[in-house]
């Protein structure tokens, strides 16, 4: 099924739905590394994958490149991001015809992050300031995209309050996103709060979890500063006893995300979306596991 707003609609309260996500690589090894991922992944039958667009969207190609290689080499529905960076109405009309032309059934609509050194975002002459502005200009570009839209569990780190940011959702659904997928969070009761006051704010469509692992030392202050999310201090604290062994803090981070997508799938999430960082053992062994393999 190629379009994931049907494959989500005719999977819904018959089963759940996984899909990972991956970033374009930047040489040789990492596109080599990333293909032996996939196919690793692909023996877990993902419903679909996402690949990212890089910053200022530097790789659009790339990201184009490798969503026709995985729709067409491994047989796996694909999904393209697409921001607005640095693009014109014009730039974003073309390349949504050439994503048309290709097959591209699948949109991940977003505003996108300033180009590296830059902390605000500028729309580009004759662009857009905002996803909501994006999504609706794909939805009335009169060609078929399912199309997604990312959510803030924890709110987006430029959204004045929290109900700004729930206003800024509601935008986007009604301008035509389809689905969401949530920011990483590792707190179940924010997810379930958020998607609670979603839907007492008439947002309806299916919010998928993002999850990632955490599986080295070093990601608990990245992800706290790069994301704003928060970590629960009691696992903060079993990793801190762990980080001088890093092969059993990781196996914790697993099996830490076990326990939260078991109880995010028990409780009523729609599936589980991964965040790969290109890689396969720690989703592997996740997947398996939530699957009884």
């Amino acid at each position: 099924m190629e379009k994931i707003i049907d494959l989500l609609k005719q999977t819904a309260g018959v089963r759940h739905v996984f899909s990972f996500e991956f970033f374009p690589p930047k040489n040789q090894e990492g596109e080599d590394r990333l293909y032996q991922t996939i196919d690793e992944l692909r023996t877990l039958s993902p419903d679909f994958v996402s690949v990212t667009y890089g910053a200022g969207g530097s790789t659009r190609e790339k990201t184009l490149e490798w969503v026709n290689r995985i729709r067409n080499e491994n047989k796996i529905t694909a999904m393209a991001h697409f921001t607005c960076v640095g693009a014109s109405r014009q730039d974003i009309l073309k390349s949504l015809r050439e994503f048309s032309e290709k097959g591209i059934k699948n949109i991940m609509a977003l505003r996108g992050d300033p180009p590296k050194g830059e902390t605000a975002f500028v729309p580009a002459k004759d662009g857009f300031a905002y996803a909501g502005e994006l999504i609706e200009f794909i939805a009335n570009s009169g060609m078929d995209f399912s199309i997604g839209a990312a959510a803030y569990p924890e709110v987006h780190m430029e959204a004045k309050t929290p109900l700004d940011d729930l206003k800024n959702l509601k935008k986007k659904v009604d301008s035509g996103a389809q689905f969401l997928i949530t920011q990483l969070f590792f707190d179940n009761d924010v997810y379930f709060q958020f998607v609670n006051e979603c839907r007492q704010n008439g947002i309806t469509i299916p919010i998928i979890p993002g999850i990632m692992p955490i599986t080295s030392f070093t990601q608990i202050a990245r992800f706290i500063e790069m994301t704003g999310t928060s970590i629960p201090e009691s696992f903060i604290k079993s990793l801190t006893i762990l980080k001088d062994d890093p092969q059993a803090l990781s196996q914790a981070g697993i099996d830490f995300a076990i326990r939260q997508c078991r109880e995010l799938l028990e409780k009523g999430a729609p599936g589980i979306h991964f965040y790969t960082l290109n890689r396969s053992p720690a989703t592997i062994e996740i997947l398996k596991n939530l699957k009884g393999i």
